[in-house]
């Protein structure tokens, strides 16, 4: 424009010094489109400004409306405070509009705003030659996941294997503090069958005077942990919800037992885990100590939790967490995969996976923690029954599990970290489904 300016300003000298009258008349014609062409720039130049800042304004609401602190809130309410938001930029930014359209949209993952608009600007220069105002117009995109609500229901084994000391060390100080040689602690409940004297001298008892933990310590602490990590984890509140159960408390009344029923409140279900102990025995070799029902436990789990949701908030995704050394032990005599006693029909053997399919086919995802079967030494019954297939215990676990929510943890590894891990794996996969 300035260059424009200096030749129109040459132009004029050229015209006042020179005499002949050819080059006034040539210069009086080329004037007027040279004039409507300085002035057409200046007026292009303020309707790219008011473009821009109509674009800008338009950027702001539809961020707005997907922004982390509008995620909570309807779809139309959404759409109220970017229309808003709209008006405000606009304000200051001196412009008005001629008409505006901000949609705001939810789908089951997503939320998209859209936003067109348009102004007019004024002209100086060119409503000389008829064109006293300039349209310009905007548009906007932009799109953020929704949050998606999932259901956790949470099993733990507490079945009396769970007495394991946690680690090596524990396991070693429990088998030198017992008359046996013995890594479990064994919560029983009375001195014998016929004797109903109340147990003091149990091996759960002497690991807890010599505070030997417990695999079953690891897991409670570690399921209390997985309830810190999911409040902090939650984009909305009641995002996630979650539910506890156990095997049962005692081995005469075994059957899935509820800890915490499903809540939102996941606090109570924190104080509500506390109380997760190893399940006691009545008295020694009780019930041939089949006290590990797997399979009447897993279809009890199927029946309580519903099939699966998209993620929305009235239709949430359901995930089974299960946290097991992987080893049932209990009346199979007809089924039994591994060693079954013919006699008593006691059978040990890896999980079966039958429910866990079954679950699964429901559109239940299920997360599996392998609390490792040791190897235990000194111990007769471990190298007769279960050493022969020890090493298919895992290969079981994992089949059970959705693919690629597995991990085993081995006495000495952090039980808390690998469900945590676990769980945001979980809710990772939850923004990248459906």
């Amino acid at each position: 424009m300035i260059s424009a300016t200096r030749n129109a300003h040459r132009l004029l000298s050229h015209f006042v010094s020179d005499r002949r009258g050819n080059i006034a008349v040539i210069f009086a014609l080329a004037l007027v489109p040279l004039l409507s062409f300085v002035g057409a720039a200046v007026d292009y130049s303020l309707a790219a400004r008011a473009k821009a800042k109509l674009a800008a304004a338009l950027d702001t609401a539809v961020l707005v409306a997907t922004a982390k602190t509008e995620i909570a809130k309807s779809a139309s309410t959404a759409q109220t405070d970017a229309k808003n938001a709209f008006t405000g930029q606009m304000s200051a930014l001196g412009l008005t509009t001629t008409s505006i359209n901000i949609n705001v949209t939810d789908s089951v993952t997503t939320r998209t705003a859209t936003g067109s608009a348009t102004t007019t600007v004024t002209t100086y220069f060119m409503g000389l030659v008829g064109y006293k105002t300039l349209g310009v117009s905007a548009s906007s995109t932009a799109a953020a996941s929704l949050p998606s609500y999932i259901d956790f229901y949470v099993l733990l084994d507490n079945s009396p294997s769970q007495g394991l000391g946690a680690t090596t060390a524990d396991m070693t100080k429990l088998q030198n503090a017992t008359s046996d040689s013995c890594a479990f602690a064994c919560h029983d409940t009375y001195t014998s069958s016929t004797k109903k004297t109340l147990q003091t001298n149990s091996y759960y008892s002497i690991a807890k005077k010599l505070g030997i933990k417990m695999r079953i310590d690891l897991v409670r602490d570690a399921t209390q942990s997985l309830t810190d990590t999911a409040t902090a984890s939650q984009l909305v509140s009641n995002q996630y919800r979650m539910a506890v159960y156990t095997m049962g408390s005692d081995c005469a009344s075994m059957g899935l037992t509820t800890i915490s029923a499903l809540t939102s409140s996941l606090s109570s279900v924190k104080t509500a885990v506390a109380a997760v102990d190893l399940m006691t025995i009545p008295y020694n070799n009780y019930n041939n100590d089949m006290c590990t029902d797997f399979d009447g436990t897993l279809s009890s789990m199927n029946t309580t939790i519903p099939t699966s949701g998209d993620g929305s908030s009235s239709s949430p995704q359901k995930w089974l967490f299960f946290v097991s050394d992987g080893v049932a032990d209990y009346y199979y005599p007809s089924t039994c995969s591994k060693t079954v006693i013919s006699s008593s029909g006691r059978c040990q053997e890896p999980l079966t996976t039958t429910t866990c399919d079954a679950i699964k086919a429901r559109g239940v995802k299920i997360a599996v923690l392998y609390t490792t079967y040791l190897a235990i030494t000194n111990n007769s019954w471990y190298t007769t029954y279960i050493s022969p297939w020890r090493s298919s215990i895992g290969t079981k676990m994992q089949a059970c599990a959705t693919s690629g929510y597995y991990y085993e943890v081995s006495s000495d590894a952090n039980i808390t970290d690998a469900l945590n891990a676990l769980f945001q794996k979980a809710i990772a996969a939850s923004h990248l489904t459906n």
